[in-house]
């Protein structure tokens, strides 16, 4: 339920009514626009009166949300969520460049990379410590020592960094990661969520392969219920019948997802195409259809890397990337 105050309301006369509807035993998430003031009531809201709520001299109108997702709606929160990670904004406007090698290989690589793709107008630097991979028997990343890797990437470039978690016992490891990723085979591991819903960091939730985009907006609802509202969506592409790519890019749901929530949305084209030389024409699509950023893996040596070589671009393709993004961004 979302409870619309009209214009021109003072503060103590909004905090007063949050106290009423808190003493009711709901949740009370406070969006204020240039223009509007929403209160978005979480709970059980089948004892509200809506009439009596509609009645009250500073209330211009109540509607109930027939959606299942509540914080993360739109409804609840017009304006587009701007969510600043270690300084670097993304959403409302703020578009930013995530880039990295899959996996940290050695302290070389890593650095090397960070550097090249700072360079060529990345903002935040990605790279896999803990890897999920379909084979056990393939590399499952550096793990711990890894994370050390990428905090010695940050800093060297202050870039902040962005890699992912695999189970809620290692968010300790996680206190110097700028923005924690949870995979797409993890995003509906809920009891890893509700402890995500528990920290204030930033987290990046990956669309998971084979759901819906309902099912992605209720396992960002999982981190919001916590009290954690710094989500940022990624679509990486979902499994279809399709063999010539990894995975079929849905850029339809770029807008879609816009429509119905106000965090913002980044687009990985290298998981979802899985081939090198698709990255740059999806990239560039990915901008055109409104994303609020890009994830793109970069390698300095693709053709040797132990994980996902095959959709890597060199530091030279990625600076030819970045540079059409950042031209394109221009004219949109």
């Amino acid at each position: 339920m979302i409870a619309i105050i009209k214009q021109g309301v003072n503060d103590n006369q909004i905090e007063n009514l949050i106290n009423w509807l808190e003493s009711q035993n709901l949740s009370v998430h406070l969006s204020k626009g240039e223009y509007t003031t929403i209160l978005g009531l979480v709970g059980d809201t089948s004892k509200i009166d809506i009439e009596l709520l509609e009645n009250l001299e500073i209330v211009e109108k109540v509607k109930r949300i027939s959606e299942p997702f509540k914080s993360a709606n739109r409804k609840f929160h017009p304006n587009d969520s701007i969510i600043d990670v270690s300084g670097v904004k993304i959403g409302g406007g703020n578009f930013a460049i995530i880039a990295g090698p899959c996996s940290v290989e050695s302290e070389e690589q890593i650095i090397e990379i960070a550097k090249s793709v700072k360079n060529s107008g990345a903002t935040l630097l990605r790279g896999g410590a803990f890897k999920p991979r379909t084979s056990p028997y393939d590399f499952q990343g550096l793990q711990a020592d890894g994370l050390e890797l990428l905090k010695l990437a940050k800093k060297e470039t202050g870039m902040p960094i962005v890699t992912e978690i695999m189970n809620a016992n290692h968010l300790p490891l996680f206190d110097d990661v700028d923005l924690i990723q949870v995979g797409a085979r993890n995003m509906q591991n809920f009891e890893l969520l509700k402890e995500l819903g528990k920290t204030k960091k930033p987290v990046l939730l990956k669309r998971g392969l084979a759901n819906t985009m309902k099912e992605c907006l209720m396992s960002a609802e999982y981190i919001m219920a916590g009290g954690n509202e710094n989500i940022i969506l990624c679509e990486r592409g979902i499994r279809t019948f399709e063999t010539y790519t990894r995975n079929t890019l849905d850029l339809a749901a770029v807008p879609m997802l816009k429509e119905l929530s106000h965090l913002p949305i980044i687009v990985d084209p290298s998981h979802a195409c899985g081939v090198s030389r698709l990255v740059k024409p999806m990239a560039l699509a990915a901008t055109a259809s409104g994303a609020d950023g890009l994830m793109i893996e970069v390698h300095n040596d693709p053709r040797n890397a132990l994980c996902d070589g095959a959709q890597s671009l060199t530091p030279e393709q990625f600076d030819d990337v970045a540079s059409k993004v950042k031209t394109l961004m221009e004219v949109l």
